[in-house]
């Protein structure tokens, strides 16, 4: 009886109604974690994990795009670069071009200027031998007057006389010359 009643009140010896109660609770809550909750917590944890996957994707896209941007401005700089070379290249060339042009337009300037020059300075010897011719043709006659004792006050005759003296004179320089 001892040992009946020493089985009977064995706690580690679990009494049959209570192994059958325990079962079904078991079976139960083995049941309710593995139909509902087992397929909750797997969804959420696929979520997350697809949210993380999704976050690291956008993350890997966002460095892709930033990559891709950061090659695309240093290609934009290098040309922009390039192309402000070209356009100092451009700049110089015109420039030297420029230069040459009014050196030309200016050397052009000078040659319109001094041959402008050469024909006012001719236009003014001409005068002034003009008046020197007539000067001298008035003195002349005046001279020829006084020394011949007769009046040349013929105008016609004044020009004959002169006109003849001047030859001779060019004559006789004409032949010094050579």
């Amino acid at each position: 009886m001892y040992l009946l009643a020493a089985e009977e009140n064995n706690p580690l010896i679990p009494h049959p109604a209570e192994m059958v109660v325990g079962g079904f609770a078991f079976l139960l809550v083995l049941f309710f974690v593995g139909r509902l909750l087992v397929p909750r917590i797997q969804k959420t944890l696929q979520e997350r994990t697809e949210a993380i996957e999704g976050g690291l994707k956008k993350a890997a896209d966002a460095q892709e795009e930033a990559q891709q941007a950061l090659k695309e401005y240093r290609e934009q700089l290098a040309e922009a670069r390039h192309e402000a070379a070209r356009m100092r290249d451009e700049a110089r060339e015109q420039g030297a071009q420029i230069k040459v042009e009014l050196r030309e337009e200016a050397q052009a300037e000078a040659r319109r200027l001094v041959e402008a020059a050469h024909v006012q300075i001719e236009a003014d010897r001409q005068q002034a031998f003009a008046q020197l011719r007539t000067e001298i043709g008035r003195l002349s006659t005046d001279l020829a007057a006084r020394i011949v004792g007769e009046s040349l006050e013929d105008e016609a005759r004044q020009r004959r006389t002169v006109d003849r003296f001047l030859e001779e004179l060019e004559s006789s320089n004409t032949q010094a010359v050579r």
